[in-house]
């Protein structure tokens, strides 16, 4: 979708009295939806799911946008506290199972939110992963919401432009080589022979934390 059509997407909801909230990891990526929203509708919440594991930049980063642009960030973390995090074996279950850690850290915490709002709006793009390529601009979620995909043929290029064309400033930690950022124990600095999103979950064949696996439509 190009700029104009998402803007009058997202006014055609809120004229519906659609109740619409988005979320965002404020990866450099993340920030084209952020300032369009800033442009048009600055009181829509988004919410920052803090899972307690993030960089210490990446929080700050946070704060710093939400003041730059005026924006009315929500922190959303998880209900279950760290010391339960463990497997039987009283490891941290990011080291065991990653895809329990992620569904109480993040999944959990958002399908609550999901309960209380019509409009999901999210920047996926087909050209992160085989599972986000398949993906359509609006698509079911559970509790009757809609997730909405604005930014879902964009790429890398036309991201960098508009980072650029606007001044953006980038995730501190790009300059250090990490281009994909999510939590600190579960992402590593980029090489030349991986994909971007190999940078998560380096070695455990896993590419998505389960918010665009297990909050969407199956059929």
């Amino acid at each position: 979708m190009e700029i104009p059509e998402i803007k009058s997407k997202i006014k055609k909801y809120q004229q519906a009295g659609k109740r619409i909230f988005t979320t965002s990891s404020f990866q450099s990526h993340s920030l084209v939806l952020l300032h369009i929203i800033k442009e048009i509708s600055p009181k829509i919440p988004i919410f920052f799911i803090n899972t307690g594991y993030l960089f210490p930049e990446t929080v700050r980063f946070k704060d710093e946008i939400a003041d730059l642009f005026q924006l009315t960030v929500m922190d959303l973390k998880p209900e279950t506290p760290k010391y339960l995090q463990k497997d039987l074996n009283g490891k941290l279950l990011y080291t065991s199972d990653p895809d329990h850690c992620c569904s109480i850290n993040k999944t959990q915490p958002l399908d609550a939110v999901l309960a209380t709002y019509d409009v999901w709006m999210n920047g996926v793009r087909a050209d992160q992963s085989a599972i986000r390529s398949a993906m359509k601009v609006e698509q079911a979620a559970p509790h009757n919401t809609v997730r909405f995909h604005p930014m879902l043929d964009w790429n890398q290029k036309k991201i960098f432009n508009y980072l650029k064309e606007y001044n953006i400033p980038k995730h501190p930690l790009e300059q250090r080589g990490y281009t994909s950022i999510g939590c600190e124990p579960c992402t590593r600095k980029i090489d030349l022979e991986m994909q971007v999103r190999e940078a998560r979950w380096f070695g455990l064949n896993k590419l998505e934390c389960g918010l665009h696996t297990e909050l969407i439509s199956k059929k």
